[in-house]
C-alpha cells in the first residue's frame, strides 16, 4: 500500500485510475486493457508530478524528507556496497542500533560506511530509536573512524535522523561530549569523508557525522539546527507556524548549496527518492564515485586542509578577507586589515604618538 502526502491527493486519484486501467479483471467482470487511455493518464501523472514536485515550499520538502516509503541507509549500504561486515559497540557501554556501521567494498576499494537508520516498520522503528543516536552510538563511530584513518581508508556517512536521542540516559551518559568528540574526530580526519544526507539532517545528531571533506543532500532532503516545529514553538510559541519556519531557516538543498554550507545536490526521480529506488541508487552511486575520485591524488596533508579551508569559508564572501582558498594557514598577510597595518605601521604609531602628546600638553595646560 503507497503512502500519500497531504499535498498528493490528485496525484494518488490519477495513480488509483492508472492501477484500474492496466489490471481491468479485477474491477466487476473481464474488459479489454484501453492502452490508449492507459498513456494518456500516465502523461497526465507525469504532468501532475512536475507541476507539484517544481514548486514545493519548504515545509512540503519537509514532508518528503520523512516520508515513510524514502529509501533509508540500510536500503543505499545493501544495495551500493558489496562485503558488508557490520562492527558493533563503543567500548564503552554498550551497541546502539539506530546507527548501521561497518567495512564495505565500493567499485572494489575498501571503505567505511555509517549509516543513521530509522527502520522501515513500527518495530524496526522502535527497535532503531527513529534513528535518533545516543552516545554510545557517537563513540561507536569515532572508534571506526580513527581506525579507518589507521588503514588509509575512506569513510561514507548516510545521514537521516530528527535529532540525537533527548533523553535522560543519554544526557547521563554524556550525549553533548559524545556529539563534540564526533565533531572534532571528523574534523581531524586525514582521509576523505563524504556525508550524505538522504532525509532529515537533524541538529547535532546530524553534523556529529556531515563535518566531512563533502557534504552532499538528495534534492528532496532537508539539513537544519532544529525541527521547524521545534523553531516555531521557540519563535512563535505555537508549532503550527511550521511553514514560516521552515522558510526562515533555509533547510532545503537549494538553499543550502546557495550559502555554500553544502556542495553538492543529488538529483531525486519526479515525484521523490521513493517512486524509482533504482535511479536514486544510480544517481547516488555515481556521485560516490565521483567525489571518491577527486581525493585519490590528494595528500593526507591535502585532505586535511581541504576540509578545514570548506568550513572556514563558509558566511566569509562579504568579509575582510580577500583570499579564501587557504584560511587553514591563518597567515596574517591574507588579511586585509593585517596587510593594511603592517604597510602603514610607521604612520599609524606616529599618529597615535602626536595624539598622545596633544592629550598631555593640554592636561598640563589645564
Amino acid at each position: 500500500m503507497k503512502n500519500y502526502l497531504n499535498f498528493e491527493a490528485d496525484i494518488k486519484n490519477l495513480e488509483s485510475e492508472l492501477d484500474k486501467l492496466k489490471d481491468p479483471y479485477n474491477q466487476g467482470g473481464l474488459s479489454e486493457v484501453d492502452t490508449n487511455k492507459i498513456t494518456k493518464t500516465q502523461k497526465e501523472l507525469d504532468k501532475k508530478l512536475k507541476e507539484i514536485y517544481s514548486s514545493l515550499d519548504p515545509w512540503q520538502t519537509t514532508m518528503v524528507a520523512r516520508h515513510e516509503d524514502r529509501p533509508k541507509s540500510k536500503f543505499f549500504i545493501d544495495n551500493l556496497f558489496e562485503d558488508f561486515i557490520s562492527l558493533s559497540g563503543d567500548r564503552y557501554y554498550g551497541e546502539d542500533k539506530s546507527v548501521l556501521t561497518g567495512f564495505a567494498k565500493f567499485n572494489g576499494q575498501s571503505v567505511l560506511v555509517i549509516g543513521q537508520e530509522k527502520g522501515e516498520n513500527l518495530e524496526s522503528r522502535i527497535e532503531r530509536n527513529f534513528g535518533m543516536m545516543r552516545p554510545e552510538g557517537y563513540r561507536k563511530t569515532i572508534r571506526l573512524m580513527k581506525l579507518a584513518e589507521k588503514f588509509n581508508i575512506p569513510i561514507i556517512s548516510f545521514i537521516d535522523t530528527p535529532g540525537a536521542y533527548p533523553g535522560v540516559g543519554a544526557e547521563e551518559r554524556g550525549q553533548a561530549e559524545a556529539i563534540a568528540k564526533s565533531i572534532e574526530c571528523c574534523m581531524k580526519l586525514k582521509v576523505p569523508t563524504l556525508a550524505i544526507i538522504i532525509g532529515e539532517g537533524g541538529s547535532g545528531g546530524a553534523i556529529a557525522l556531515a563535518s566531512s571533506s563533502k557534504v552532499i543532500m538528495l534534492e528532496n532532503a532537508i539539513y537544519s539546527v532544529i525541527s521547524p516545529e521545534g523553531c516555531a514553538t521557540i519563535l512563535w510559541r505555537d508549532p503550527k507556524k511550521m511553514l514560516d519556519a521552515a522558510k526562515a531557516m533555509k533547510l532545503s538543498a537549494q538553499d543550502l548549496l546557495e550559502l555554500k554550507v553544502i556542495d553538492e545536490i543529488i538529483p531525486e526521480p519526479l515525484g521523490g527518492a521513493h517512486r524509482d529506488r533504482n535511479l536514486i541508487l544510480s544517481n547516488v552511486r555515481e556521485t560516490i564515485f565521483k567525489n571518491l575520485n577527486l581525493f585519490k591524488e590528494m595528500t593526507s596533508e591535502e585532505i586535511l586542509d581541504q576540509r578545514k579551508n570548506k568550513f572556514l569559508k563558509i558566511g566569509r564572501d562579504k568579509g575582510f578577507i580577500s583570499n579564501l582558498e587557504n584560511l587553514s594557514s591563518l597567515d596574517s598577510k591574507k588579511n586585509n586589515l593585517d596587510h593594511f597595518y603592517n604597510k602603514n605601521k610607521k604612520n599609524i604609531f606616529f599618529t597615535v604618538a602626536f595624539l598622545l602628546l596633544v592629550i598631555f600638553l593640554g592636561m598640563v595646560l589645564l
